[in-house]
């Protein structure tokens, strides 16, 4: 079973828009985001099974899912482990959630750490994946709020986890409302904290709604956030 495990987790970023056009997703798998049997996923009903693009068709279930960066940050990164090390995918992102909806005590929090807690049964939690922040944007208050209310999250997750030094990897956001988007990007890229790195997503190609990642930015940005994990945690944590 899964060995080397990976929470994903945020919003509709990260639980995948590539490939959505008019409420339907075309179906295209790119090759970088292919099943592979030593990538697993864990399913909204806690079981581990092959993963496969969309990975969170059952947990963002009232919406559609296309591509996101899991697969594609677990494609690059398989080659990177060991010949025997299998990688287990968490998803829990929830497409349209402020981080307020992520607090300790809130439902998408507590299922997020309860599904990690189970996963853990079969291999070690290694890094949290988090892309999150455009509906943060929507407001003023919100968006100065970002940097305390994230601080707050990684600490709790990994108190609750018991991981003090679980190394989380966030996304500096590429979209969202264009009067305070600044201001969230402000306190991803500025976040500091011990194990906390930040890829940066802006510039990589939207969809039409301009709001979220195509399908070729999520490759991207599933590159992105492998080489940030080989090169922050890997040769420390695994070698």
């Amino acid at each position: 079973m899964a060995n080397q495990i990976f929470i994903l987790s945020g919003q509709s970023n990260m639980s995948g828009r590539g490939g959505v056009l008019h409420q339907r997703w075309n179906g295209v798998v790119p090759p970088e985001c292919s099943p592979n049997p030593r990538i697993l996923r864990f399913s909204a009903a806690s079981k581990w099974e092959e993963a496969r693009d969309p990975l969170h068709a059952d947990i963002d279930a009232s919406k559609v899912c296309g591509i996101g960066p899991g697969m594609a940050f677990a494609n690059d990164l398989l080659p990177r482990l060991p010949d025997d090390a299998v990688i287990g995918l968490v998803p829990c992102a929830v497409g349209g959630t402020a981080i307020r909806e992520w607090e300790r005590g809130c439902r998408l929090y507590e299922e997020m750490v309860r599904r990690a807690k189970e996963a853990t049964e079969v291999g070690e939690i290694k890094a949290v994946l988090w892309y999150q922040g455009e509906s943060d944007t929507s407001s003023s208050n919100a968006a100065e709020a970002y940097g305390a209310n994230i601080e707050r999250l990684i600490r709790d997750v990994r108190s609750d986890l018991q991981l003090p030094s679980l190394p989380f990897i966030q996304v500096a956001i590429a979209s969202g409302d264009k009067h305070h988007i600044e201001k969230v990007r402000e306190a991803q890229l500025g976040l500091n904290m011990p194990n906390v790195v930040c890829v940066d997503a802006k510039g990589l190609p939207l969809n039409p709604d301009n709001l979220h990642l195509t399908t070729e930015a999520q490759v991207k940005l599933g590159g992105m956030l492998a080489e940030a994990y080989v090169k922050h945690y890997l040769t420390c944590v695994d070698h």
